[in-house]
């Protein structure tokens, strides 16, 4: 489970980020059955079964999925470069609003240790640069709730797909980027892996900021959940909800 949190459009507010039963297909159940929770056996099989595949068959290659317009500008999630964004990262992990939660400041090494876990696995979460009209300026993780240690702590169905962001530099905070890409990129989500029904994510419940974007951006506040190191506020946005909130 990646870190904690990331900072958001409120000025030192991070941000960060369920399936059992078939159910009646994507995007058409937005129930939380909060009593179910993935056995550990299951947990340990669905990781034997992804060991060797890659980010192509478990994210549906967002390498691929290209810009989008935003109402804040033009959007592209680009797959981490270690050799080329580390500076870059690092720089924003060492930031105090973000590294209160994301606790990845540091020297550089700190920050390339996080992001190799993540390129250097199954591909269940894959680091991306949010380049915003042609400029870096937040940081992603998409990953495979349902393939991710969260899956132990809270309801999990086939395909959930978790984000954490931070929006790195001082002057995007504070004028509404956060929650805007926020809604931008559960909308992706939803339309580049048609069969994801919701998109998660696990705010600290500190972090009323955060919280508070995530519902500007139309996810739902669902659950208390307790994890290693906070306790976080489930948010969720579902597909069969989208145009609604």
């Amino acid at each position: 489970m990646p870190p904690t949190d990331a900072s958001t459009d409120a000025g030192t507010a991070p941000v960060t980020d369920l399936g059992t039963g078939p159910g009646p297909g994507p995007g058409t159940d937005n129930e939380d059955t909060l009593d179910l929770r993935l056995p550990d056996e299951l947990l340990a099989l669905l990781g034997s079964e992804v060991e060797s595949a890659g980010e192509d068959d478990l994210l549906d290659r967002i390498g691929g999925w290209g810009p989008i317009a935003t109402p804040v500008g033009t959007f592209h999630l680009v797959p981490v470069r270690v050799e080329r964004d580390l500076p870059l990262v690092s720089r924003w992990m060492n930031d105090p609003a973000v590294a209160e939660f994301w606790e990845l400041a540091g020297p550089e090494s700190v920050a390339e240790e996080h992001l190799r876990r993540q390129l250097d696995g199954d591909g269940r979460s894959v680091p991306c640069l949010g380049v915003l009209d042609g400029a870096p300026m937040s940081y992603w993780e998409i990953y495979r709730a349902d393939l991710d240690l969260l899956a132990r702590h809270y309801p999990a169905r086939p395909h959930d797909t978790g984000l954490h962001l931070l929006v790195g530099g001082v002057a995007n905070r504070g004028r509404g980027l956060g929650s805007a890409l926020l809604r931008a990129v559960a909308d992706l989500v939803l339309d580049r892996r048609p069969a994801c029904a919701r998109v998660v994510a696990e705010p600290d419940l500190r972090n009323m900021p955060s919280v508070a974007a995530f519902l500007s951006a139309g996810f739902r506040f669902s659950a208390e959940v307790d994890l290693p190191g906070k306790r976080a506020a489930l948010m969720v946005r579902d597909r069969s909800l989208r145009d609604l909130l």
